[in-house]
């Protein structure tokens, strides 16, 4: 697909395929689901057999009432609303009823509720209609070839799953993003992608390293020694002075995205472009981070990008860039002061070792460039994998594949030990680790699916990898057992003298780290694995949360301190609080975007009961 005028007809070829109509389907469903979980609509219901019609009611453009319909559940699982997966939404205007399909005229039609702004309609409706284009040109091109996803495992798995987010309806915005970058820089296409590389003047990228580490070693193992010397010629040759540059690489899509407002760095040699290394690398799913393709031992690199994809800023803001390495070295201590984790659960932190992030040469954060040239370099799972060891991002336990036949993932590991001897062993040994760092360290991670990663052997869960910190971990003080880990935010960016700015890590009280540990881990990750489990095997979701509150509970009676911080983190709370991801991009206000929900953990509050673990896989 080399040539414009094929990508062009390839375009073309999709938007009339039968992926756009199951994309577009698919979009409504979860534009609907959103809508009517987060109470951004009034809806009416009534009961249709075992499940549920939602109506939904506006008006059109000149004034008339219009609805639309769909069928579906509310589920155990947080009173999540799922509609049937066959189903698709019907508009009805006057007389005159079929299926739904314009996405902004969804939007205007139903979507101008109290608190939506305009301009952030219309954003909102372009965000859905990018995920249509983009998630149409992946599932068109990519399923004719794509190998079956039980036949890979580690980065090429998670480039190869195609779903995305399964809640938010801009699951692949990727603003920005042309569809002849799609197929370019896309994760589904498969594309090597070679990163430019800058050297940048030290006193316009701050740069932060693992302690344990060296920036000329790092750059050694990264470039090789025969490109690293040829960087250092290229600046000499231009009469700077190598020692008083930082090397910096940048997506190419981002280079040019930004080059017209580098003239000025450019001609000052602030900025000197160096060209080109050897290796190639591919993107993960979240776009803007790259595993190395040529030496898979080598770290990845997250670039900065001035991209929107699933409703977020793809750029690296300097003061959040530089805390990688530093909460990196935080987490990897408290880790091996805790023998549970070092021992047992064997938990893997996947260490971001250097991170660098361009603020500019006016000391502002009113630079253009501000942020959007970086870099966080985190070390490659594949140096920790033992013999018969292989890893599976967290989302791929939900997918399914795309051959047609619909088979989960999972499902030949689930027949080969059995649903709930395999469940237990997910939770033990990937659950309970996250839930064992917020409760008894009072360190709460963003664990949900993209930045969990299940270590498996044949299948049966072994032990779990986290990743991706620099924006994603929360810490209650005095629930800290060793504060002296602790960073000095002070020292690592000027910006944390703003006690505001160190609220993004710091929490002052426990609810939000256990809004947080029940949102990612428990609202992204189990429920969706209980709900594929209910409706594929007939697993009960309320045996699922059942299980799940029997581990948690085991796990506290090992120690009376586990159980006390447990007990205090209070999982089991008959309600907790998880965001409105839709309501977010309808409206500017700071109000609302959380609510409040069920938690299917509550009903188990009692403790654990003694029971027959027959079931169980032993070791």
């Amino acid at each position: 697909m080399e040539q414009p005028w094929h990508q062009s007809i390839v375009a073309a070829e999709a938007l009339q395929s039968e992926a756009y109509r199951e994309v577009r389907r698919r979009i409504f469903r979860q534009l609907a689901e959103s809508v009517i979980y987060e109470g951004i609509v009034s809806v009416e219901t009534y009961a249709c057999g075992e499940n549920t019609a939602f109506i939904m009611k506006g008006t059109d453009s000149k004034g008339q009432a219009v609805s639309y319909r769909c069928v579906g559940q509310t589920r155990l699982s947080f009173g999540r609303i799922l509609l049937l997966p066959d189903t698709f939404l019907i508009r009805e205007a006057g007389k005159e009823e079929a299926e739904a399909y314009s996405l902004r005229l969804f939007v205007e039609e139903i979507l101008q509720v109290q608190g939506a702004a305009s301009d952030k309609l219309s954003t909102f409706a372009e965000e859905l209609e990018q995920t249509l284009l983009k998630d149409t040109l992946a599932q068109y091109v990519c399923r004719k070839e794509a190998p079956l996803l039980s036949s890979q495992h580690g980065e090429a798995l998670e480039a190869s799953v195609m779903d995305g987010h399964r809640y938010h309806p801009c699951y692949k915005s990727r603003i920005g993003f042309t569809f002849a970058d799609q197929m370019h820089y896309g994760p589904e296409f498969g594309e090597d992608i070679t990163p430019l590389w800058f050297a940048i003047r030290k006193e316009g990228v701050p740069l932060t390293l693992h302690p344990e580490l060296s920036w000329d070693c790092l750059l050694e193992e990264e470039l090789g020694t025969a490109v690293l010397y040829d960087f250092q010629l290229k600046l000499s040759s231009l009469d700077c002075e190598p020692s008083e540059y930082t090397y910096v690489p940048v997506h190419p899509w981002q280079w040019g995205s930004i080059m017209s407002r580098l003239s000025g760095e450019l001609q000052t040699k602030h900025i000197v472009m160096l060209g080109v290394a050897e290796d190639r690398y591919r993107a993960q799913q979240s776009i803007r981070t790259l595993s190395n393709r040529t030496s898979p031992m080598k770290a990845s690199i997250k670039l900065s990008m001035n991209l929107v994809n699933t409703s977020s800023s793809r750029q690296l803001l300097p003061h959040l860039t530089v805390t990688a390495p530093v909460i990196s070295y935080w987490l990897q201590n408290v880790v091996a002061s805790d023998r549970y984790l070092r021992e047992e659960a064997r938990a893997v932190v996947l260490r971001e070792v250097a991170a660098a992030a361009y603020e500019g040469f006016g000391g502002t954060a009113g630079d253009p460039l501000y942020g959007a040239i970086g870099c966080i370099w985190r070390e490659s799972l594949t140096r920790y994998l033992r013999p018969g060891e292989a890893s599976a991002p967290f989302f791929a336990l939900f997918a399914t594949e795309q051959d047609g036949s619909g088979i989960p993932l999972i499902e030949p590991w689930l027949r080969k030990y059995g649903i709930e001897p395999w469940l237990i062993r997910l939770i033990d040994r990937c659950a309970i680790p996250v839930l064992h760092l917020a409760a008894v360290h009072g360190i709460a991670t963003e664990s949900h699916a993209q930045n969990m990663i299940l270590i498996h052997e044949d299948g049966l869960p072994a032990r779990v990898a986290l990743k991706d910190f620099h924006e994603d971990v929360l810490y209650y003080p005095s629930f800290l057992p060793q504060p002296e880990l602790c960073p000095d935010w002070k020292e690592v960016h000027k910006r944390y003298s703003d006690p505001a700015v160190r609220a993004n890590f710091e929490a002052e009280r426990i609810e939000p780290l256990r809004y947080l540990t029940l949102g990612a881990l428990f609202f992204v990750n189990l429920a969706e694995l209980a709900m594929l489990l209910a409706d594929r095997y007939g697993y009960q979701e309320q045996r699922f949360w059942e299980l799940t509150a029997e581990r948690i509970h085991r796990h506290g009676e090992r120690s009376p301190q586990w159980k006390a911080r447990l007990e205090e983190l209070n999982l089991f709370t008959p309600t907790t609080c998880v965001e409105r991801l839709t309501y977010k991009r309808l409206t500017s206000s700071q109000v609302g975007r959380m609510h409040e929900v069920v938690n299917p953990l509550a009903p188990y509050k009692a403790g654990w009961t003694e029971r027959e673990e027959n079931h169980a896989i032993s070791g």
